[in-house]
């Protein structure tokens, strides 16, 4: 009985490492065996976890389990909360230099006049000029669902009025009671 206890603790601290953090750090580490890295990078081959331990200590350092699914695990020897930080800096760089792409929808119907046709044109001209997608729809309701492929020249006349600065992205498509045309800005 009491083995039992104690398995079910060590289970439950083993997860509790995992979640605080993603990687296994000194004696988190309980593997019988692990392929060592020293902290200049270079292979220091296999050994028990202890023997890597006393290691790390020596050079006053951490071990820390870097490819935990590997056979046997990898783990390094390095100074743990330079690498946290070096992973952070790396990551935040990583989303500085990402650009973000917003699709924008403009919803037309069936009945639309000339001028709001113009409006709706320009709103999506703003949106394409500052670098977003457009989702056009046109939306039927009722009666106006008789007529859908007769409307299917306001998606097109929408598109041609702005093919100087879009390109269709995704061609005209029913979607329920709905036509959509995607449309994205023209590359240069």
């Amino acid at each position: 009985m009491d083995n039992c206890v104690i398995h079910f603790l060590f289970y439950i601290n083993v997860w509790r490492c995992r979640t605080i953090s993603e990687l296994m750090i000194n004696e988190q580490i309980r593997d019988r065996e692990i392929r060592l890295i020293g902290e200049n990078g270079e292979q220091l081959g296999i050994m028990s976890a202890k023997d890597a331990m006393k290691l790390a200590r020596e050079a006053e350092l951490d071990l820390v389990k870097i490819a935990p699914t590997a056979k046997p695990p990898v783990c390094k020897i390095i100074d743990y909360g330079k690498y946290r930080y070096e992973l952070a800096r790396k990551e935040k760089e990583a989303r500085k230099k990402q650009k973000t792409i917003e699709i924008k929808e403009v919803r037309l119907s069936p009945n639309i006049d000339v001028n709001d046709l113009n409006t709706k044109v320009a709103s999506a001209r703003k949106f394409l000029t500052k670098g977003n997608k457009v989702k056009v729809s046109l939306r039927f309701r009722g009666r106006e669902m008789a007529h859908m492929q007769a409307s299917r020249y306001i998606l097109e006349d929408f598109a041609k009025s702005l093919e100087d600065v879009a390109a269709i992205d995704k061609p005209i498509k029913q979607e329920g009671r709905s036509l959509t045309l995607f449309l994205m800005e023209k590359r240069s």
